[in-house]
C-alpha cells in the first residue's frame, strides 16, 4: 500500500521520537534515582564527620545517652564491631507513616572517650523517590510536548516547501497533450523543483510538438490521399463494365475491396483527426434508442451473411446530451464490431437501461486482451478485414463526451458497455 511522502517521513520520525521516550524515561529516572542515593550518601557521611569532630570537645557517655534520647535518625550504640564506615539501603518500618519504607543506613565506628561504639543514621528515601517521579513527569512532558511541537512545525513546514511539487504533480495528472494547453508550473526558489519542472517544460514542449507533426501529418496525408482513391475507385469501376474474363474479373474484384478497405481508413483517419481538433464541439439532446432503431434494419441486412441474430432489449428511452454525428459514428462501429467479431449462426444482443449502452455478442471463446484493445492498429484477428481504428475510434468519442466505455466476457459473450 502506497504512502504520501510528508506521512511517510512524518511516521519515521513519530517511531523513532517514540523509541527514544520509552528508552530515555527509565534511563532518566534511574540515574535521577541514582544522583539522590549518591548524595544522601555523601550527607550521611558529611553528618558522621561533624559527629567525630564533637567528640573532641568532651563528649562523654551522659552526652551519649542525651544524643540518642533527642535524635531519632542518628544513634550511639555499642561497638557492633564495624571496622570501616557502610551504608546499606533497607526497608524499615516507618511509625509516622505507619508503612514500610526505603531507608538508607551509615553504619559507621567512632571513638568516645577511648572506648569504640557504633554510628548509626537513617535517612528517609520516600521524598526522594516523589521528587524523582515528579522532575522524570516534568521532563517527559517537556520532551512530548517538544516532539509533538517539532512534528507539527516540519509538517506545516514540509506541506509549505513540498506545494511547488505537488502542485506539478497535479498539473503533469492533468495534462493532455491533445488539448494544447500546456502546464504553468509555479515558480519556486527550490532548486530540485526548479529544474524538474524546467525539464518537464523541455519534455512537454517536445513531444508536443511531435504529436502536432504526426497528427499534421496524418490529416494531410489523409486529405492528399483522397482524390488518388476517388480516381482509382472510378477507373475500377469503369473497368468492371467492360467485357471481362473470369481471371481478369476476380483480380478487379480484389482490387476494388482493398480500394474500399483504403477508404475506409482515410476515412477514419480524417475522423479522428477532427475529434483531435475538437471539430465535433456542437451537442444536442440525442434519444439513444431512436438512433439505434434507425440502423438496426441495415445492420440486420449486414448480420445476415453469417446468420447472425440481433437482440434488442429497449425497455427505457435513454436520453444522452452528445455530438449526433459522432454518436451514429459510434454506434456504426459498435454494430460493425460485434458483426465482424462474431461467428456463423451467433447473436447479438443490445441492451439499454437508465445510463447504460451495452453491445454483447458471441465470437471467440476467450476473453480478449485489454491492454491493447483500444490502440490504434490493434486487431483481433489480424486476418480480419477491418484496420483495426473501429474500438479506437469509440474510445476516442467516450473520451471527448467525458462517456465510459469498459470491456467484460461472461457466459461466453463480449459485451462492450458505455456508462453516459
Amino acid at each position: 500500500m502506497s504512502k504520501k511522502l510528508l506521512h511517510k517521513t512524518t511516521s519515521s520520525f513519530l517511531v523513532f521520537s517514540t523509541v527514544l521516550l520509552l528508552v530515555s524515561a527509565p534511563v532518566f529516572y534511574f540515574i535521577c534515582q541514582q544522583l539522590y542515593i549518591y548524595e544522601t550518601d555523601e550527607v550521611l557521611l558529611f553528618h558522621k564527620g561533624a559527629f567525630v569532630k564533637e567528640t573532641h570537645k568532651g563528649f562523654d557517655q551522659d552526652d551519649i545517652k542525651a544524643w540518642n534520647k533527642y535524635n531519632h535518625n542518628v544513634t550511639i550504640v555499642a561497638d557492633m564491631g564495624i571496622k570501616k564506615d557502610s551504608i546499606i539501603g533497607k526497608m524499615l518500618f516507618d511509625s509516622i507513616a505507619g508503612e514500610e519504607e526505603p531507608f538508607r543506613i551509615l553504619y559507621a565506628p567512632v571513638v568516645v572517650k577511648g572506648k569504640r561504639y557504633t554510628y548509626i543514621e537513617k535517612t528517609n528515601l520516600v521524598e526522594m523517590e516523589g521528587m524523582v517521579i515528579n522532575v522524570a513527569v516534568m521532563f517527559l512532558l517537556i520532551i512530548i510536548i517538544l516532539l509533538f511541537g517539532i512534528v507539527w512545525i516540519s509538517k506545516k513546514l514540509a506541506t509549505k516547501i513540498w506545494k511547488p511539487f505537488y502542485n506539478t504533480l497535479s498539473q503533469i495528472q492533468n495534462f493532455e497533450i491533445d488539448k494544447n494547453k500546456s502546464p504553468q508550473f509555479i515558480p519556486t526558489d527550490i532548486d530540485e523543483f526548479d529544474s524538474l519542472n524546467k525539464s518537464l517544460e523541455k519534455l512537454i514542449e517536445k513531444n508536443t510538438a511531435i504529436y502536432k507533426s504526426q497528427r499534421e501529418f496524418i490529416e494531410n496525408a489523409a486529405h492528399e490521399l483522397q482524390t488518388p482513391l476517388a480516381l482509382f475507385q472510378t477507373k475500377i469501376d469503369t473497368l468492371l463494365q467492360l467485357e471481362l474474363n473470369k481471371e481478369q474479373l476476380s483480380v478487379l474484384s480484389s482490387l476494388n475491396n482493398d480500394v474500399s478497405r483504403l477508404n475506409r481508413l482515410n476515412k477514419n483517419l480524417l475522423l479522428l483527426s477532427k475529434i483531435d481538433n475538437e471539430s465535433y464541439l456542437e451537442n444536442n439532446t440525442i434519444v439513444l434508442n431512436d438512433y439505434i432503431e434507425k440502423h438496426l434494419d441495415f445492420f440486420t441486412e449486414q448480420a445476415k451473411s453469417k446468420n447472425i441474430s440481433i437482440i434488442t432489449e429497449l425497455n427505457n428511452n435513454l436520453v444522452i446530451n452528445g455530438n449526433p454525428a459522432l454518436t451514429e459514428v459510434l454506434l456504426n462501429n459498435l454494430f460493425l464490431n460485434a458483426i465482424r467479431h462474431n461467428e456463423k449462426n451467433g447473436k447479438i444482443v443490445i441492451r439499454i437501461t437508465d445510463s447504460q449502452l451495452s453491445f454483447e455478442n458471441t465470437g471467440q471463446q476467450t476473453p480478449l486482451s485489454i491492454d491493447k484493445l483500444f490502440n490504434r492498429f490493434s486487431k483481433i484477428n489480424p486476418s480480419s478485414q477491418g484496420n483495426g481504428l473501429g474500438l479506437a475510434i469509440i474510445k476516442k468519442i467516450t473520451e471527448l463526451n467525458q462517456w465510459k466505455i469498459s470491456y467484460d466476457f461472461e457466459n461466453k459473450l463480449h459485451c462492450f458497455c458505455i456508462t453516459f
